[in-house]
């Protein structure tokens, strides 16, 4: 699948945060529709090095998250990189996606847990792969 008209040159892995139960919804319905994208008007995304900052903020001390490893070049809605929230670092921008992440986007699926203090760091080597095809 050809890149969106916004999402050329981008070539780096993104990542977004999801339940399990939300994953497997998902790839019953072949895209993730969080409440973002009707509230917002977009899915977050993030990359590798500033993913922990949304985890610690929205889902500190959840055991029961996934990453979803996108493919940027597998979207077909524009990704657009916008400022976080106050508190971020004022240069940083987050990947937003402009509609639904489709699940043939996701090229791996990884488990996101804390630490023992219920903080997440941005991620190493993924200890646990699941197959992000299995059906």
């Amino acid at each position: 699948m050809c890149p969106g008209p916004h999402n050329e040159g981008m070539t780096a892995t993104l990542l977004h945060i999801c339940s399990r139960d939300d994953w497997e919804s998902a790839r019953g319905s072949g895209a993730v529709t969080p409440p973002s994208l009707e509230t917002e008007g977009f899915v977050h995304l993030s990359t590798p090095d500033q993913v922990h900052l949304p985890a610690n903020r929205l889902f500190a001390g959840r055991t029961d998250l996934l990453l979803l490893h996108v493919d940027p070049a597998r979207l077909t809605d524009p990704v657009r990189y916008e400022p976080g929230v106050p508190g971020d670092p004022e240069s940083m921008r987050f990947p937003h996606l402009y509609g639904p992440l489709p699940v043939a986007a996701v090229v791996d699926v990884t488990t996101f847990e804390p630490g023992a203090d219920g903080r997440f760091a941005a991620p190493a080597v993924p200890a646990t792969t699941e197959n992000a095809s299995e059906g």
